[in-house]
């Protein structure tokens, strides 16, 4: 009866999402594109949400510059962490309202993103905590001017309806979804991304793999989503490992980013899956790496999955040239999850996530459990018990039975 609960939930999420105000990003070509939108929106004062590696490395200097010049007042919040807190985003609103600010810039990774789109959310919403904006269409009313210039290849949420957010003191992961918090205008610089160490370069990337092929899995597809997938996991397979390898490749670098912003066009319609929920409910325990933590649940998932996933896994390995007409259904699917242990042992990706707590496992997979059922349309609805296997999969690296 749950399961057919889930279901029915699923189906009539996906009826209703068709009549929702879906958009996507403005793509800008450069910074001059960003002054000009401040010029004509009449905006003075901005704040750059960002975080110190960024900051170290000087990647911010160029925007700052052009905005100074332009005679636009900046405060800059930098203090973004990998998995943002509500600390985050509450000590960026207060610079937010100190400055004056009518328009926010997301500068960085995933991270960077999600910490402005809470800020962004608080504007909006006032009135409600990060607590209260968890789930669906909690924040409704529009968002400042955002601006999105991702840094990573990875997480799609310059595209994306979804912000993650950590509570540092229960370790919950809150993902706050509403069509308001996808950003106004995008602008996509692949020289930023040049000097990305391998390490940020492999699990982003393969994070952007994971919303693809959740997305793709999925029950809640459409025409689009499922071109937008496909094109986002061909493009990750020609070029992550050249981006890994030669963080100086500039089209590899471009194909990835491009590759993202598919991805999470693709997954914001689509959804994303029991990857997603376990990998939320790790990083939110031990501040595991999101893109990490997806690289190593990804591949156990899809082999529990099993038949149900077989026919999607074919078309992706068929799209990507490892299967061809003639490959039986579950051939293709299993040569797809063992690309995928090849392409994380390529890069040094490894089976196990360190540090997890045999004894935190249950609570895990409460949490994991409450984010993905009844909303992702997943080919299998796990329950308490397939969620902990996964877990302790990903504690001694596969050797649970």
């Amino acid at each position: 009866m749950y399961k057919l609960f889930c279901r029915a939930f699923q189906k009539g999420f996906w009826i209703g999402s068709r009549v929702l105000p879906w958009s996507q990003p403005t793509r800008l070509s450069s910074y001059d594109g960003v002054i000009s939108i401040l010029h004509k929106k009449g905006c003075t004062s901005l704040l750059v949400v960002t975080d110190k590696g960024i900051v170290h490395a000087g990647m911010h200097k160029e925007l700052l510059d052009k905005l100074r010049s332009a005679r636009v007042k900046v405060t800059i919040f930098d203090k973004t962490i990998q998995n943002p807190t509500i600390d985050n985003i509450e000590e960026a609103l207060s610079l937010y309202e100190h400055g004056k600010c009518s328009a926010i810039i997301a500068l960085g990774g995933g991270s960077a993103i999600d910490c402005a789109k809470g800020v962004g959310a608080r504007v909006a919403r006032p009135k409600k905590k990060i607590q209260q904006m968890q789930g669906l269409f909690k924040v409704i009313l529009p968002m400042p001017l955002f601006f999105a210039i991702p840094t990573t290849a990875g997480s799609g949420s310059e595209t994306t309806v979804a912000a993650v957010i950590t509570d540092s003191r229960s370790k919950e992961k809150y993902a706050i979804n509403d069509t308001t918090l996808i950003p106004h205008y995008v602008l996509f610089l692949p020289e930023l991304t040049v000097g990305l160490p391998p390490f940020f370069t492999s699990t982003t990337g393969m994070d952007a793999l994971c919303h693809a092929v959740e997305a793709y899995i999925g029950n809640s597809n459409i025409k689009q989503t499922k071109i937008n997938a496909i094109r986002a996991i061909q493009l990750i397979f020609k070029s992550l490992l050249d981006a890994y390898e030669n963080g100086k490749n500039i089209e590899a670098r471009t194909n990835m980013q491009t590759a993202a912003f598919l991805a999470g066009a693709a997954f914001t319609r689509a959804y994303v899956g029991n990857i997603h929920a376990i990998s939320h409910a790790l990083s939110g325990q031990y501040g595991t790496p999101h893109g990490l933590a997806n690289a190593v649940i990804m591949p156990y998932v899809l082999e529990i999955y099993g038949e149900s996933a077989h026919k999607p896994l074919w078309e992706i390995a068929h799209a990507v040239g490892l299967a061809d007409d003639t490959t039986p259904t579950n051939e293709g699917a299993k040569k797809f999850i063992a690309t995928i242990w090849e392409m994380n042992a390529k890069m040094d990706i490894p089976k196990k996530i360190e540090g997890i707590k045999k004894a935190d496992i249950p609570i895990l997979a409460t949490r994991a459990l409450k984010e993905a059922n009844p909303l992702y349309p997943v080919p299998v609805i796990f329950n308490q018990a397939d969620m902990m296997v996964v877990m302790l999969k990903v504690m001694d690296g596969g050797k649970n039975k």
